[in-house]
């Protein structure tokens, strides 16, 4: 199986479908959401939602407008999420193959000058914390949520944030992402990117472009350098 050895100063990781897998809590919360917006088409939602924030899926489907309203019935999505991923046998929140091996070198990310990882999820601070630390996964120094960007996923905000967080320029940094909508977003930043096949398919991905693509994290490696990481990727 070919190999490709890359260097870079950070690495940026996606969160939900990239480190963790909540599926069943983002079906159950639809499912829920459709008692108050009985119009809702919960299928078509999930075939375009993954990715994008939650106040922007909400304004699209639910047709909510106001921010105010809008802030309040993300939080509440957000929190349904982790209510009902542990309802009717649901899995609940789980961290995705090949993510705890990357996860067990994140304590000598730290010892290093600067950040050397950060995470950039369209995810609500409060539900982000909460879905890391029920995989145990830490919360890194450079992170960045839904609240930190006025536009999300696929526009670049999030991905460069990220990158000035962790004191890199963007263009040395690997973005590492499960949704089209976040290869758009890296991409845009100026990054360098990788994509997994975990919650799309290998043609949805590779419509979007790459530079790397892999079925999960299992199929790399990262190790912490001088420098920055030193990222090894097991190639399909």
């Amino acid at each position: 199986m070919p190999q490709v050895t890359l260097d870079f100063d950070a690495i940026l990781f996606d969160m939900d479908g990239t480190l963790v897998d909540s599926t069943d809590g983002v079906v159950g919360a639809w499912e829920h959401f459709k008692e108050k917006y009985p119009g809702l088409n919960v299928d078509q939602v999930l075939s375009s939602s993954h990715g994008v924030r939650t106040v922007e899926n909400l304004k699209l489907h639910c047709s909510i407008t106001d921010p105010d309203e809008l802030e309040r019935e993300a939080r509440r999505f957000e929190e349904a999420i982790v209510a009902e991923s542990t309802k009717n046998g649901r899995h609940g929140i789980v961290a995705l193959p090949g993510v705890k091996a990357i996860m067990a070198l994140i304590g000598e990310f730290h010892k290093l000058p600067k950040p050397k990882w950060a995470i950039c999820t369209s995810a609500t601070i409060v539900y982000a914390t909460a879905a890391l630390t029920s995989v145990g996964i830490p919360i890194p120094e450079a992170f960045v949520v839904s609240e930190d960007v006025e536009k999300g996923k696929p526009e670049p905000d999030p991905y460069l944030l990220g990158a000035k967080r962790a004191g890199v320029d963007p263009a040395r940094c690997l973005v590492v992402e499960d949704a089209p909508a976040g290869v758009r977003s890296g991409q845009a930043a100026g990054c360098k990117t990788l994509g997994l096949i975990t919650s799309h398919s290998r043609e949805q991905m590779e419509e979007v472009a790459p530079d790397y693509l892999v079925k999960n994290l299992s199929k790399v490696t990262m190790k912490p350098t001088e420098g920055g990481v030193q990222v090894v990727i097991d190639l399909d």
